[in-house]
C-alpha cells in the first residue's frame, strides 16, 4: 500500500532582497568609482564658442611650457618630445592614435607650431585642441 502525503512541501524563493542588495551595490560602485583623468596639471585653457566634445583618446599631450610637456603621463621637454612620442607609441602598441593637445593660454604660438610639426613628422594627422567652454554672456 502506498501512502501519499497530503501536505506537499511548497518551496518559494523570494528574490526581492537579493535584487535590492545588487541595486545598492551598483549605486555604490557608480558613486565611488574613480574616473580616468589627465595628469594633475592645472591649465588656464583658451575659450571657444564653437567647441565640441571629443572622446578620450589614447595619446594626450599636455603643454605647460617648453620645459614641461607631458605625453600621457610621461614628462619631457620640447627637445625630447619626438623621442618620447616614439617610445610611448611603441610601448602601448597604438595603431593610428588621435592626439588630444592641451595647451596653456600663455603658450607662444611658435611653440605650438613646433609641436604640431613634430606630431606631423611622426605621422599624427588628426590633432584635437582642447579648450574650455566660453560663457555665452561674455563677449
Amino acid at each position: 500500500m502506498i501512502f501519499e502525503r497530503r501536505l506537499k512541501p511548497h518551496i518559494n524563493v523570494d528574490l526581492t532582497p537579493l535584487i535590492d542588495v545588487v541595486f545598492q551595490l551598483v549605486i555604490f560602485f557608480m558613486i565611488s568609482s574613480v574616473f580616468n583623468v589627465a595628469p594633475g596639471i592645472t591649465l588656464d585653457l583658451p575659450e571657444s564658442a564653437t567647441s565640441e566634445s571629443v572622446q578620450i583618446t589614447e595619446l594626450r599631450l599636455t603643454v605647460q611650457s617648453a620645459d614641461e610637456i607631458f605625453v600621457n603621463k610621461e614628462a619631457c621637454t620640447l627637445l625630447t618630445l619626438e623621442e618620447t612620442l616614439i617610445a610611448v607609441v611603441e610601448q602601448d602598441n597604438m595603431e593610428e592614435p588621435v592626439v588630444v593637445l592641451d595647451g596653456n593660454r600663455d603658450i607662444p604660438y611658435q611653440m605650438m607650431i613646433e609641436i604640431l610639426d613634430i606630431l606631423r613628422r611622426q605621422g599624427f594627422d588628426g590633432v584635437n585642441l582642447v579648450t574650455s567652454e566660453k560663457d555665452p554672456g561674455e563677449n
